[in-house]
């Protein structure tokens, strides 16, 4: 199984990236698929999540209305589009997966699968 994030980078604030998560070895649709960050001196944290239903997602009350999650299981890709960053979005970006995670469960940080992080810095 891997899972590689990759899309980080700096930008003021107010601007955009886009953040993708090609994965492997593993059958990409039958997961659901989580973003978590870790900001310096700070716990990690949840983001954003996919269900394997393609249609539950949820997000982080400080991320809703700008950031966006998507996947394309045609592709074993999972994306997170972020507008509006402000620095408090400072940090390594993870992307996750876990076959067995329920709705109720998607904002935990128990996935089983986790990528090696992408850095995204907001900063002017």
């Amino acid at each position: 199984v891997q899972l590689q994030a990759s899309g980080g980078g700096l930008v003021q604030p107010g601007g955009s990236l886009r953040l993708s998560c090609a994965a492997s070895g593993f059958t990409f649709r039958s997961y659901a698929l989580g973003w978590f960050r870790r900001a310096p001196g700070k716990e990690r944290e949840f983001v954003g999540a996919i269900h394997r239903n393609m249609a539950t997602i949820k997000y982080a009350e400080s991320v809703k209305g700008r950031f966006t999650i998507s996947r394309d299981n045609t592709k074993n890709m999972m994306y997170l589009q972020m507008n509006d960053l402000k620095p408090d979005d400072t940090g390594v970006y993870y992307c996750t997966a876990d076959s067995r995670k329920i709705v109720s469960t998607l904002t935990t940080d128990d996935y089983d699968y986790w990528g090696q992080g992408t850095q995204v810095t907001v900063s002017s």
